[in-house]
This record gives structure tokens, sequence and C-alpha cells, in this order.
């Protein structure tokens, strides 16, 4: 029997706010639940916004730990402040005497302070940093999760929506996995982005976005992975939009379309609903484009 191959489809822009999330929320509703889609953008997800998931299922997101001193065990001796070298450590002076407390969003997790308590007075828990969320929609099956307030690791809790998304896949013997990524070039990007199949580049025609453009090629090269480029409102600055072009041709990155800025987009986000749900032009447009990447997908 054929082992199944599954191709995942990676989204990413330089920054937030190019029509990233528009643009999976279009692929997802053209694919006609062909795929798996997984928001991998954790700190601020917003892709369940356009796509309405019903959550089927949650689990816990632990990573790192968390230092907290028991009080009727402390001696005061205060080694821990002294030791601790992100200032999680505060004492707070008493009639009585002083006590000594951990912020746990100063916290890093070392364990110093714990490896040198003299009484063993601080315990070393395994700390819940978000939750992983395994939800059906009307165009298919989705893996997503968010971080909590002030809570990081973002680049593992990626790596855990991608593991899982391709599993939904397998399971359901779906070909495609589509990422709506995080933006910029950061660990939770890397971690989008490594070992997938195909990668899209969303950008717009200002200087930021052609130097955007260029930072995120470099890392996806780097990894030697296909890329494609779509240009976001590029009548805006067509000069831009030209230079941009250039460049994505000397990268040898595939040029998939430009489109022309279209309140539609904003008026999809207003009605909560993918773009090509309310625009008749741009569902036919991204359509094709959407045919041009799996043609252009090994």
């Amino acid at each position: 029997m054929e082992k199944q191959k599954i191709k995942e489809i990676v989204i990413l822009s330089g920054k937030g706010g190019t029509g990233k999330t528009s643009l999976t929320a279009s692929f997802a509703a053209l694919q006609k639940k062909q795929a798996v889609l997984a928001d991998c953008d954790v700190d601020a997800a917003n892709l369940y916004l356009l796509l309405h998931p019903n959550i089927q299922k949650k689990q816990p997101f632990v990573s790192g730990k968390l230092a907290q001193i028991r009080q009727d065990d402390c001696t005061a001796c205060g080694l821990c402040q002294e030791y601790c070298r992100f200032d999680a450590v505060i004492k707070q002076s008493n009639p009585s005497r002083d006590t000594f407390r951990i912020d746990p969003i100063d916290c890093e997790g070392c364990g110093v302070c714990v490896h040198f308590c003299p009484v063993s007075a601080i315990d070393f828990k395994e700390q819940e940093c978000g939750e992983i969320m395994f939800s059906s929609t009307q165009y298919g099956p989705m893996v997503h999760a968010k971080l909590h307030i002030g809570a990081e690791n973002s680049g593992k809790l990626v790596s855990l929506v991608r593991k899982y998304a391709r599993e939904v896949a397998k399971e359901k013997k779906l070909d495609y996995v589509i990422v709506d990524g995080p933006p910029g070039i950061g660990c939770p990007v890397i971690a989008s982005l490594t070992g997938s199949s195909f990668v899209i580049v969303i950008t717009e025609p200002t200087l930021s976005g052609l130097h955007d453009f260029e930072r995120i090629l470099q890392l996806i090269n780097h990894f030697k992975i296909p890329s494609a480029l779509l240009i976001n409102k590029w009548d805006l600055n067509p000069e831009v939009a030209s230079q941009i072009k250039e460049l994505g041709q000397k990268q040898k990155c595939l040029l998939l379309d430009s489109i022309a800025y279209d309140q539609s987009f904003t008026e999809a986000q207003l009605k909560l609903q993918p773009v090509v749900e309310i625009n008749k032009e741009l569902h036919d447009r991204l359509e094709l484009i959407w045919e041009k990447i799996i043609e252009n997908i090994h």
C-alpha cells in the first residue's frame, strides 16, 4: 500500500495586517473539505473569527516550570533572591520576619532558586501555558491554539499544532494541511515552516513590505523550501510592487498574482466570512491561484 503523502502549505507575511488570515480562510473555503486547517499564529490567533469552529476537544499546553515558595517551610535566608538573575524573587518586609515570593511573570523557570534553597522550600511545577483545540468547521477540520497572557514557548506550541494537524489529516485521509503562520521571521515562524511542502508569502507594496519579503525569503531559502509570492494592494504603490516582483524573480520565488486594493476584504471581515464567499470575482481569481499552488507542489 502506498504511503499517504500529506502536503503542508504555509502562508506567511512579514507583519500582521497584510491579508494572511483572509487568504488562509479563502483557501479553506475553496479546497472543499480536502484539507486540515491549522492556525499557528498562537500569540494572536484570529482564523477562528472567519471559520467559526465548533470545538470538539481541548487539551492543555504544558511547557516549562514555575518556581513557588512554600511560606511555611521558608527560613527567609534570601539565597533565592541573591541567585536569581531575572529579579523574579520579591522581598517583603514584615514586623515579625521578612518573606520572599516569586513573581510568576518574571520567573524564567531556570530552577536556580530550587537548586540552592537550603531547606528545599521551593516547589518547581510544570506550568500550563495555553490550550490546544481540535475543531470542526464547515470547510473541514481545524487545529488551533491559544497562549495564556504572558506565556512563552510559542514556537513549541506551533510545532504541536502542526503535528496534530498532520495526524488529523492522516486519520481522515486528507491530502493537505493549510497553515496560517505567524508574522515576522522569529522562532514561531521557523517552527511553522520547517519541513513544510510549500510556503506562500503575502506582502504589500511598501518599503517595509519589500524589506520584510527579503528577510522571509532568506529564511525560506535557508530551509530550501519552494515558495510563491502574492502581492496584495499592488496598486497602492506600483513602483515598489515591481521591485518586490523583481526580488522574487531573482530568488526563484513563483509569482502567484498581484491583487489590487479591494474593499471586499474589509467587508468580509466585518461579516466574519472568507472574502470568496461575498465576492464572485475574487472567488474565481483566488480559485485560479489555489490551482496554481497545487500544480507547483511536488
